[in-house]
């Protein structure tokens, strides 16, 4: 019997992009608490949320195998979450205007006594970001949610110049690292 995949996210891009590497898994959003600790680096945050993504859905799913995941965008080591309103986006777009920055995305997948896991670090430069193109783009409502308060597939993707990495990470799953994990999963 093949063991059942769960997948420790609500995240309809992360289904998205899994469903690429599998036909058949769960879903299970994690609910954990991904405040940024002290001192704590960009690499640090993703990979210690995404194992506890994972750990907080196998607590009662030990017969299973969990895929948990994090990204972070970071410019200048300083992490950018989620916008928290209009002026924080505002202050985000200033910011990565005209300018490379770097996402982390740390996948870990827990099954029995395994831990097995990998961070994929990408850097993207993005154009020039006038403040009226900003304030347009926050009114389409899809920078509200996402970590850097831009979605690289979606519309925000105008803004990007150059990408030097995975995309499939800046989206929120890196599909040949999580693929090669599946993979050592099943020796």
């Amino acid at each position: 019997m093949q063991t059942p995949i769960i997948l420790a996210s609500a995240s309809p891009r992360r289904k998205h992009l899994l469903a690429h590497l599998l036909d058949d898994f769960l879903i299970q959003a994690a609910d954990v608490d991904e405040s940024i600790l002290k001192g704590e680096k960009p690499q640090e945050l993703v990979e210690r949320l995404a194992k506890k993504k994972a750990k907080a859905i196998i607590m009662n799913n030990l017969n299973s195998a969990v895929i948990g995941s994090d990204t972070v965008v970071a410019c200048n080591e300083q992490i950018l979450g989620k916008p928290r309103n209009f002026d924080d986006f505002s202050n985000m777009m200033q910011l990565l205007s005209n300018k490379w920055h770097q996402v982390f995305t740390g996948v870990c997948i827990l099954h029995e006594d395994r831990v097995l896991s990998k961070t994929v670090f990408t850097s993207v430069k993005m154009t020039s970001i006038s403040s009226q193109e900003a304030e347009i783009y926050w009114a389409t409502k899809e920078p509200q949610d996402k970590a850097g308060g831009y979605a690289i597939q979606g519309i925000g993707g105008q803004f990007v110049e150059q990408i030097k990495g995975s995309f499939s990470a800046v989206v929120g799953l890196p599909l040949l690292e999580t693929k090669q994990l599946l993979q050592q999963l099943n020796k």
